[in-house]
């Protein structure tokens, strides 16, 4: 058996698959770059990536997770450890770190994590909670759009919300050109009410954010609030402690004033309903994209996981992560911040 084929980790046979199970995957191919010349180039300028020791660092890298954690279940394919090197700017000690939170955090939450496949979310994708805009920026950046206005608290939990974003943000970050030039998101938060806010405490912003931040290796380029009503000063209040000055710089608030927003995401790349030409917003084309790929999420979420405590003690994980003591005083506490924004 090959080095390579020997990292991969082993599955079980197909007499033994449960309904969840699969046969194992294929071996991934060798890797083959799929960047255009000018990708290449701002890779090179902005995380530091040389073509010609592409595939060293890779390497080096996966010697790494092998010496320094050697029962961390993962791919350790070319393609997969790139991502983790491009979003660290191929520091090896900061990418093996975001790998292992990467594990961590999946391990942590499982209420996000388990069983995340398209096929379970069918609700919460019919609810055009989020989709992913069939244009990019100037920038070439895929743009989220989150309408929290869709979500019915009593139709399922906030964190089925939660799991249609990571199972977005993994389809996306297959893509290498997303791995070099990030994502910015658009969220629309015309008709949040005080009751619907509230559900988005500490305990859940402390989680989310320190994931995107910390524990998944996408690069967010900007955030985009439009149509925040009076209380999304509570709301902001309470995120804000918990994000990094860099992505704090990154949050735009437009209020209804499409204008400002066009200064940053251009009319032609945007539905009506955002003041922009490129027709009605459609959610269909996204969420026929996530359901095509629901053998890939069984693959990799689905499968039982063995008890591996030394991942989750190497992890850094985002406070808030690890304990769900703080939830009832977060909840008074998100509560007393929003009332006061009234």
């Amino acid at each position: 058996m090959s080095e390579e084929s020997d990292s991969l980790r082993t599955s079980p046979s197909v007499a033994s698959l449960s309904e969840n199970e699969l046969p194992p995957a294929p071996k991934p191919p060798g890797y083959v770059c799929s960047l255009t010349e000018e990708l290449v180039a701002k890779a090179r300028e902005e995380l530091q990536e040389k073509p010609e020791w592409r595939l060293r660092d890779a390497q080096a890298l996966r010697d790494m997770v092998r010496k320094e954690c050697p029962g961390l279940r993962t791919a350790l394919d070319d393609a997969f450890l790139l991502r983790f090197l491009r979003a660290r700017k191929f520091d090896y000690d900061r990418a093996l770190q975001l790998l292992i939170n990467y594990h961590g955090c999946r391990r942590s939450w499982p209420e996000v994590f388990q069983n995340l496949k398209p096929s379970a979310l069918k609700e919460v994708l019919a609810s055009g909670f989020l989709t992913v805009l069939p244009h990019t920026d100037p920038r070439g950046c895929h743009i989220l759009c989150i309408r929290p206005d869709r979500w019915i608290p009593s139709s399922y939990p906030i964190t089925e919300n939660i799991r249609v974003i990571y199972l977005t943000l993994e389809k996306l970050i297959q893509s290498e050109e997303t791995q070099v030039n990030g994502i910015v998101i658009l969220a629309d938060y015309k008709g949040v009410s005080l009751s619907k806010a509230s559900h988005f405490g500490p305990f859940i912003a402390k989680k989310v954010i320190g994931i995107l931040q910390d524990g998944f290796p996408i690069r967010i380029k900007a955030v985009h609030i439009v149509n925040e009503p009076r209380i999304f000063k509570g709301i902001f209040a309470i995120i804000k402690p918990f994000l990094k000055e860099k992505i704090a710089n990154r949050f735009f608030l437009h209020g209804s004033d499409l204008n400002s927003l066009h200064i940053n995401l251009p009319k032609s790349i945007l539905p009506k309903e955002y003041g922009g030409t490129a027709g009605e917003l459609d959610i269909a084309a996204w969420n026929a994209v996530l359901l095509a790929s629901e053998e890939d999420f069984v693959r990799e979420f689905c499968q039982p996981v063995p008890a591996c405590d030394s991942i989750l003690g190497r992890a850094l994980l985002p406070e808030g992560l690890t304990s769900d003591a703080q939830c009832d005083d977060s909840m008074r506490a998100v509560k007393s911040q929003l009332y006061s924004c009234y």
